[in-house]
C-alpha cells in the first residue's frame, strides 16, 4: 500500500503541474523575477520584490505586485506603459527566476525533507510528492499547520484513507508558509520467544498472530498458547492481559511470547 501511495503522489504532481501555470503564483518579498516587454528589449530586466512588495521599472518607477499573481502583475504593467503613453500596446510578459515568499516546510518522514516553493496551485499530496513521498518510516497520519488572518490551525489528514476512499477533496491547497509534518508510524513491541524480539510497524488491524510473523514468528521453544500483552489504560497505568492469536493489536502493546512447555 505504502507503495501504491507513493504512485498517487509522484502521479498527482505531474498532473497538477500540468494544470498549474506559473501565472497562477502570487508574488511577494523576496522573489525575483525577469520582465521583458515584446518589442522593446531596453525595457527588460530582472530584479527583486522589495520587503514593501514592489518592483522598480523602467519609465515608470515603483510598482507594487506583491500579492499579485504573475499574470495580474503583467497587466498592470502593461496597463501603466499603456496610460503614460510610452507604447500603445503593451504585451508584458514575467518570468519567476526565484520563489522565496511561497515557500511551504515539509517536515518529519519523508525522503526529502525541506522547504518547497509552491509556484501556482498545489495541494497537499504535490508537496509530498516532491519531498519524496512518506518515508518507510513514516505514518498514514500528516499534520497540515496554516496559518490564515492572524489565526494557525493544525488539520490532520489521513492519507491512505483518504487514497482509498476517492476522497480528493481533502487534499487541501497549501500556501506559503504552511507546514506539513508526517509523523512516524505506530509501533508495538514483541518480546520473549520470538527470532527476532523488539519493536515492528504497527499496521491497520493487525492481529497478534501478525504482530508475531512481524517478528520472525516463534523461536523453537516458542509457543502460541499463553501470550500476553501489556498496554495502558485509560489512566496511563500499564496492564497485562491474556489475548489470542486473532486478537487485534494496539499502538505500544508489548506482547510476551511464552516459551513452550514441550
Amino acid at each position: 500500500m505504502k507503495r501504491f501511495i507513493k504512485w498517487m503522489m509522484a502521479a498527482a504532481l505531474v498532473l497538477t503541474m500540468g494544470v498549474a501555470g506559473a501565472a497562477d503564483t502570487v508574488l511577494g518579498p523576496g522573489d525575483v523575477v525577469k520582465l521583458s516587454v515584446y518589442g522593446s528589449p531596453d525595457l527588460a530586466l530582472e530584479t527583486r520584490v522589495s520587503d514593501s512588495g514592489s518592483i522598480t521599472f523602467p519609465l515608470l518607477g515603483q510598482v507594487a505586485v506583491g500579492g499579485l499573481p504573475v499574470a495580474a502583475a503583467e497587466k498592470k504593467i502593461g496597463d501603466l506603459l499603456e496610460k503614460g503613453g510610452y507604447l500603445k500596446k503593451a504585451q508584458v510578459n514575467m518570468l519567476v527566476t526565484t520563489l522565496a515568499s511561497q515557500q511551504v516546510s515539509v517536515l518529519g518522514y519523508v525522503n526529502r525533507p525541506g522547504r518547497y516553493a509552491v509556484d501556482g496551485r498545489r495541494k497537499v499530496l504535490d508537496l509530498l510528492a516532491m519531498a519524496g513521498g512518506i518515508h518507510g518510516d513514516g505514518g498514514d497520519i500528516i499534520n497540515l499547520v496554516r496559518t490564515r488572518n492572524g489565526d494557525t490551525t493544525r488539520e490532520t489528514i489521513d492519507v491512505v484513507d483518504m487514497v482509498r476512499k476517492g476522497e480528493l477533496n481533502k487534499d487541501v491547497e497549501v500556501a506559503g508558509g504552511d507546514i506539513i509534518y508526517v509523523e512516524r508510524a505506530p509501533r508495538a513491541y514483541v518480546t520473549g520467544e520470538v527470532t527476532r524480539p523488539g519493536p515492528f510497524r504497527l499496521e491497520r488491524g493487525m492481529t497478534v498472530q501478525q504482530a508475531v510473523s512481524a517478528g520472525g514468528g516463534l523461536s523453537i521453544r516458542g509457543s502460541n498458547n499463553g501470550m500476553k500483552i501489556t498496554r495502558k489504560d485509560a489512566g496511563g497505568n500499564p496492564v497485562t492481559i491474556n489475548v489470542n492469536a486473532g486478537d487485534p493489536v494496539q499502538v505500544d502493546d508489548v506482547i510476551v511470547v511464552r516459551e513452550s512447555w514441550f
